[in-house]
């Protein structure tokens, strides 16, 4: 398991600005640079530091008090219910996804973060001790719809924009707000991390991929797409740490080589030092939807810290 120290300057060098792979000046998505990678929530973050030289310091600050924060287990008021906003753009029937297919989204998410998921009881005695109920639940407000005549809308949150022809986020700071769309090149979905704006604040879904019926789509049809990216807009990193050997900057997941596809065999060793059995089964990895199943206690410090007094998104606390 990981052992983790972080200084002012290991945030700085987290959250600097890293390179150019996304123009943020218009929709593009090259399917080269994005194959296999499903979720784009990481590049996105690094155009968006690109674009805003503060938001690195912000995020640096909620690390900082991400880490004297853990620990604790006071909420803002005890328990955090997140009032959910679903913004559908959409130009064929398909897209179109109805109020039964984002109910039963939302029913996913609640299960997940509450660790009543029916495969929880597959997690490997190897991690059984560092399972968690991140006991967050979900409800869904308000569903907004809006024809477009858009085919893709790509990474660069044209689908937030009223005045770019989507549809701009309601209640940011108290509501999470979802957009489904055709996103385009390959990606599934993507989110932003705390610290960035709240006019943009929230997570975007491909339609093939939200909930259990309807338009959702083989290996990612049981609505865990949307439990990874949640898991971002609640401070989480990939498990790999977006490096080979890298860090999610949690204590208790072991150190990946990369991303894991497909449903991989168990137990599946990491060449990186100490040869540790990967976690494929955590939602922050690069499964397909039935491979993953769980959240650590160390990723749900991070989570939690984000709703104590004085965290990023406490506003949302209940």
């Amino acid at each position: 398991m990981k052992k983790i120290i972080l200084t002012a300057t290991v945030f700085l060098m987290l959250f600097s600005c890293q390179n150019d792979t996304i123009d943020s000046s218009e929709t593009k998505i090259s399917s080269t640079n994005f194959e296999n990678r499903i979720c784009a929530s990481q590049e996105v973050l690094e155009a968006q530091m690109k674009a805003d030289p503060t938001l690195a310091l912000r995020m640096n600050q909620i690390e900082a008090f991400t880490q004297n924060a853990k620990g604790t287990s006071r909420l803002v008021n005890g328990k955090i219910e997140i009032p959910v906003v679903v913004n559908v753009l959409y130009r064929t029937s398909a897209e179109n996804i109805s109020d039964a297919q984002i109910q039963s989204q939302i029913d996913i998410l609640n299960k997940d973060f509450t660790a009543t998921n029916t495969d929880f009881n597959s997690i490997p005695s190897l991690f059984a001790g560092v399972a968690a109920n991140i006991d967050i639940t979900f409800v869904l407000e308000s569903i907004n719809r809006k024809s477009t005549t858009k085919t893709t809308w790509g990474t660069t949150d044209t689908m937030k924009k009223t005045n770019r022809g989507g549809l701009d986020p309601t209640s940011p700071t108290t509501k999470l707000n979802l957009w489904v769309c055709t996103i385009g090149g390959g990606i599934l979905g993507y989110a932003q991390f705390p610290g960035g704006s709240s006019a943009t604040d929230g997570v975007v879904l491909d339609s093939k991929n939200v909930g259990l019926s309807g338009s959702a789509n083989f290996p990612y049809d049981i609505g865990r797409i949307a439990t990874h990216e949640i898991g971002h807009w609640m401070n989480l990193r990939h498990i790999w740490g977006d490096a080979t050997c890298g860090s999610d900057l949690v204590s208790d997941t072991p150190t990946h080589n990369a991303a894991n596809q497909g449903v991989p065999a168990y137990p599946h060793y990491s060449t990186c030092t100490g040869t540790p059995v990967e976690m494929t089964m955590n939602y922050m990895d690069y499964t397909e939807n039935r491979a993953m199943y769980m959240f650590t206690n160390g990723q749900k410090s991070r989570m939690t810290a984000l709703f104590v007094s004085g965290g990023a998104r406490a506003s949302f606390g209940i």
